[in-house]
């Protein structure tokens, strides 16, 4: 029984033999699958990983796509592995490396973030590679302590062994992770190699942590010595050698265990070979494509508005385009969990936002990954433009949404996930039982204080006048609140945080600590009197900017009529999503100065692609593509049919006739006779 098994994962192993080499470009299906990858390079090959960050209807995506793979395929496999993860299928890598923009270029070395680069320069790129590739060569290094200790002989024979020890084990606790034997490995061990010549001008002898077998492409000679076996002249030759090349296994001397750690390796192989082919055609699966039709409906905006539009309207069979940049949205930038969607748990704004997309990609929307810079509505059908395309259309479904103002101060953009929010509704509950900021003197800082009151231990108000510019109701209650102290004549100028390391163990049960990749929390911010401009500091676990939304409506000026009571935002008609101009529809925050949730917001974008096909509907305007090619097939039938008609054609019933006709002649002649 066991002979016959060691048989059949031979001919398993021989069968996989002609596996290629590791894909050029890997495309990262799951987080789980990324963050193996990283840590399998950090302990058996030292080469970096290299991730672009990518969404299917980028259109500076798809530009810097073949230059990736070109410097991929420039750089080598035994000097770099390059990887590609979409966005918006993987969202919980993008959240867990704060993806702000795409393409986003992030370099790891030693299964840490090293470098990082967004946008699309191919130069910048070049040289980000360059760099990582030289330290990751740079540091591929082992000092052991036998090395060392021969060293201290050479140099300094007074120095004791407890000495020694002491500078051993400290170069190996700067390196925990990724390092089970406890050895003095790669930045440690270049950094102590390089002091120690500075001291005793003597370099210490040095190994290669990772040689260049380690480095090789899993299999990438299985293809080039098949095919070197297939010529006649040379098949014995190459049999020969390929039982003699140390490169590869000899099975017929392997343990069992060794066959199957050898197939497991093909098998691997094989899959990510496949899994590369099978990208390269679904990469960009969603983009649009421009047509010689317009478009039924054009959704701008990728939030929960539009992309509940665009469910609603792809499942009516209207397939409509999505034209929103990447990274867009108040939803998509919460790096907090939601926790007020109802059926959503334990999801991130950007998570919530992928799964939207990816059920109306499943309907059949498409995506154009771009802003929109103007409509053109002075003819129908509508033009909407982008930075790098035209899109015709019947109708529009503006979502673009309300952007909260910021206050531009430092550690503002850096903690935005970390304590710096502009939602409390949205992010409130996570502070519970903390001390919280609030910057404002509207109605909509005195709701975001009153509702952080009900949950926090204190609500400082941070206002720079010296009385509210809100309702007098909703100003007395806050001024009233025993929770809430109000600092008045006062402004942020900068908000303060800390990094909080996070430990993890390893396989082997050490405990590590990431300090590249360490959180910025917020701890406090430092406040200036107005007046005098001294400046105290307060401590603080999160800072909700109140200072107004900004609606994205520019490009709608002197084309739809706009709320008077509320600057900016659309007015619709009363019970609808309609404007004051036929075909354009409002969705979402755009429209709504009162609530502002993803949730209404996904409802009002559902009713404005229902009121967009009911005036598709009404005007009459359907499928033109399809109707064309209806057409087009009716008039080439009507031609084949003319055609069959008036030619001249061989009537086999008219010759038969004949043929009946003689022979009854015949027959009577012959009777005659």
């Amino acid at each position: 029984m066991f002979k016959l098994s060691i048989y059949c994962v031979i001919a398993l192993i021989i069968c996989s033999s002609s596996v290629s080499a590791r894909p050029l470009v890997r495309q990262i299906k799951s987080a789980r699958e990324f963050e193996r990858l990283v840590e399998k390079h950090a302990t058996s090959t030292g080469l970096p990983v290299i991730a672009d960050f990518y969404s299917d209807g980028c259109g500076p995506c798809r530009q810097i796509a073949p230059v990736f793979k070109q410097l991929a395929e420039q750089t080598g496999q035994e000097n770099a592995v390059f990887v590609k993860i979409n966005t918006q299928m993987v969202p919980e890598l993008s959240g867990k490396y704060n993806i702000r923009s795409i393409p986003t270029f992030i370099f790891f070395h030693d299964g840490k973030q090293v470098d990082l680069i967004q946008g699309a320069s191919g130069q910048a790129l070049q040289q980000s590679i360059s760099g990582v590739v030289n330290r990751s060569q740079r540091e591929n290094v082992k000092l052991t302590k036998e090395a060392l200790v021969e060293y201290y002989k050479e140099v300094d024979e007074e120095t004791s062994e407890e000495k020694i020890d002491s500078v051993y084990k400290k170069c190996v606790e700067v390196k925990k992770k990724n390092n089970p034997n406890k050895e003095c490995l790669g930045g440690a061990a270049t950094q102590l190699a390089r002091r120690l010549k500075q001291k005793y001008e003597k370099r210490v002898e040095t190994t290669l942590r990772f040689t260049d077998e380690h480095r090789k492409p899993t299999d990438a000679t299985s293809s080039k010595d098949s095919k070197d076996g297939s010529n006649s002249s040379g098949s014995a030759s190459s049999s020969r050698k390929s039982h003699t090349n140390p490169d590869k296994p000899n099975l017929h001397l392997a343990s069992k265990e060794e066959l199957m750690e050898e197939l497991e390796k093909r098998v691997e192989a094989e899959e990510e070979a496949r899994e590369e082919e099978e990208d390269d055609m679904a990469e960009f699966e969603h983009s649009y494509v421009p047509s010689d039709f317009p478009e039924r409906v054009t959704i701008i905006g990728g939030g929960p508005a539009g992309m509940s539009a665009a469910i609603y309207a792809a499942r009516a069979g209207l397939k409509p385009v999505v034209v929103a940049p990447p990274g867009g949205g108040q939803l998509n930038g919460k790096g907090v969990e939601v926790e007020n969607y109802p059926g959503l748990a334990n999801v991130t704004g950007p998570e919530v936002v992928a799964h939207m997309r990816a059920q109306a990609a499943e309907f059949g929307a498409v995506f154009e990954c771009e802003l929109v810079t103007k409509i053109d509505t002075n003819q129908h059908p509508f033009k909407v433009f982008t930075n790098s395309s035209e899109i015709t259309t019947h109708t529009i479904i503006v979502a673009t949404g309300a952007e909260s103002n910021w206050l531009n101060i430092p550690g503002e953009y850096e903690m935005r996930g970390g304590g710096v929010s502009s939602c409390a509704v949205c992010d409130g509950a996570a502070f519970y039982g903390m001390d919280v900021i609030v910057v404002g003197g509207g109605d909509s800082a005195m709701e975001e204080a009153l509702f952080l009151a009900r949950t926090s231990k204190s609500v400082t108000v941070v206002h720079r006048r010296d009385e509210f510019r809100a309702s007098k109701i909703m100003a007395q209650r806050v001024i009233d609140h025993p929770s809430i102290r109000i600092q008045w004549n006062s402004t942020v100028k900068e908000i303060i945080g800390e990094k909080v390391l996070h430990e993890t163990n390893d396989e082997d049960g050490d405990e590590s600590v990431d300090l590249d990749n360490a959180q910025l929390y917020v701890s406090g911010a430092i406040l200036a009197d107005v007046h005098t401009g001294q400046e105290s500091t307060i401590s603080a676990a999160a800072v909700f900017v109140a200072i107004g939304h900004t609606p994205s409506t520019q490009f709608l000026k002197d084309i739809v009529d706009f709320n008077e009571n509320h600057s900016g935002y659309v007015l619709t008609q009363q019970g609808s999503t309609r404007t004051s101009l036929a075909g354009v529809f409002a969705a979402g925050d755009v429209s709504d100065a009162i609530y502002r949730q993803a949730i209404t917001s996904a409802g009002s974008g559902a009713a404005a692609a229902l009121d967009a096909e009911r005036w598709l509907s009404e005007e009459g305007l359907g499928n033109e593509e399809a109707e064309f090619e209806a057409d087009l097939m009716a008039e080439l039938m009507a031609e084949d049919n003319d055609t069959a008609s008036n030619a001249d054609h061989y009537n086999v019933y008219e010759d038969v006739a004949g043929n009946v006709a003689g022979m009854k002649e015949s027959s009577a002649a012959t009777a005659e006779l």
